[in-house]
């Protein structure tokens, strides 16, 4: 999977991911003589790998910070930022590592095995798979019908869903979300409204789902082999069912 954003300073890298979740400052925050990150227990080093943080923080100390670590043999291979601000680019571009920013940093994981292209501004996840699917939130007045996913579907068995499904090579998002909706349940209509993709991670695989929403009054549901059992649920008790990954906040931004 190759995840597209802007390019920093140039350049290529390679290796595996250590991840800050706060924004981190390089003067106080990383060792420039082993370059361990600060507040750490496992001890984890910056030196030779892939270093995401959402943005730099601190003193514009840290662009020579960055300098010093190359003195020493310290630097990562490269970083991702999810947005980049003077100290970090800076530093980056002085002490030429690679560097990407406007990336989605919830879809990546500490020890993913990363390709940063600073020149195409590109950052590239060798062994992640991505996949579209659409979800189809069925709505009868205050009520939306929720699924009980079986054993015998591929993921999520006893999640609780909205109608779903893959979309097909040279099939349409919408068109995969009404064939869905008629294999799924017996209903048979065109969707109201298609509302914002989803983009989750679960695993080596980032999911895009593509949801829509349906309307219909008392319809009579069949469900297939792919459930075990229905349920009409009003949308704020989605919270008492385990559900997929991301179902939530798509009903949300639906309804």
């Amino acid at each position: 999977m190759i995840l597209k954003g802007r390019g920093i300073s140039k350049g290529r890298g390679e290796g595996t991911l250590v991840i800050s979740e706060a924004p981190v400052s390089f003067l106080g925050g990383i060792d420039p003589a082993t370059g361990s990150i600060a507040g750490r227990a496992d001890g984890a080093s910056v030196k030779d790998r892939i270093f995401a943080f959402p943005r730099g923080k601190g003193s514009t100390v840290g662009s020579y910070v960055l300098l010093e670590m190359k003195r020493q043999g310290t630097l990562p291979a490269a970083i991702i930022n999810s947005m980049a601000e003077p100290i970090v680019a800076t530093g980056s571009v002085m002490a030429r590592v690679p560097m990407v920013d406007r990336i989605d940093i919830s879809l990546l994981r500490e020890g993913d095995r990363v390709v940063v292209d600073g020149d195409e501004g590109t950052v590239e996840l060798p062994d992640v798979s991505e996949k579209h699917v659409v979800s189809c939130v069925v709505q009868d007045g205050d009520r939306m019908l929720l699924l009980k996913r079986s054993d015998k579907v591929g993921t999520f068995q006893g999640y609780w869903a909205a109608v779903s499904g893959f979309v097909e090579e040279n099939e349409t998002p919408a068109e995969a979300a009404c064939k869905e909706l008629r294999e799924e349940t017996g209903l048979e209509m065109d969707f109201e409204k298609e509302g914002r993709a989803v983009v989750v991670r679960d695993g080596s695989t980032v999911w895009h789902v593509h949801p829509y929403l349906f309307r219909a009054s008392s319809p009579r549901v069949e469900i297939d082999w792919e459930h075990t059992e229905f349920s009409w649920v009003r949308p704020q008790d989605l919270k008492d069912f385990q559900t997929v990954p991301g179902l939530v906040e798509m009903v949300r931004d639906l309804l």
